[in-house]
């Protein structure tokens, strides 16, 4: 086998990577929001954080076990009449957004230090972890938006697994 039929071969587990379940780690910042639900953009709300804790905040993540309807944040990449819906959203415009399905396997607060939550989640394809952040803020009545994200995982393979860059280099070369 050549290497362009090897890479065809590979091309052809590009929708089996993608529809696997990925695993997620990061932060979220409770108590504000942002029309992104990120920090691409400004906050643009304040709430209280002093009706939270732990308890709330524990019984809060288990709500979002299972199957649910998403609503995909409006600065994302979906194309709606063949435009991306971050075009609308920068423009100011307003596009209506069709709620997914999509599963939540395992959501974990790993660390809480209000106004900072850590958290791993494991999650279905489509999954928006920074709707996440958006409706774990409105279940609380605070806001919260996604201040920090790292994929650890899609399908078997684990970032944790993975080789550095030097390590791959010298691989490679020897």
């Amino acid at each position: 086998m050549n290497d362009t039929q090897s890479a065809a071969k590979l091309t052809k587990k590009i929708a089996e990577f993608q529809s696997a379940k990925k695993g997620y780690s990061g932060t979220f910042f409770i108590g504000a929001t942002t029309p992104s639900f990120d920090l691409e953009t400004p906050i643009e709300s304040k709430c209280s954080i002093k009706n939270i804790d732990i308890e709330k905040l524990n019984l809060t993540s288990k709500k979002f076990l299972g199957k649910s309807q998403q609503t995909p944040p409006i600065y994302s990449a979906i194309k709606v009449n063949g435009k991306k819906l971050y075009d609308y959203a920068r423009k100011g415009e307003n596009v209506k957004l069709e709620k997914r399905e999509i599963n939540i396997y395992k959501f974990e607060l790993t660390n809480i230090n209000l106004p900072l939550v850590d958290f791993e989640i494991e999650c279905s394809k489509g999954t928006y972890i920074r709707s996440i952040a958006n409706d774990f803020g409105k279940e609380l009545k605070s806001g919260a938006y996604l201040q920090n994200l790292v994929r650890t995982s899609i399908g078997d393979y684990k970032l944790k697994d993975a080789l550095s860059i030097t390590d791959f280099e010298k691989m490679i070369i020897n």
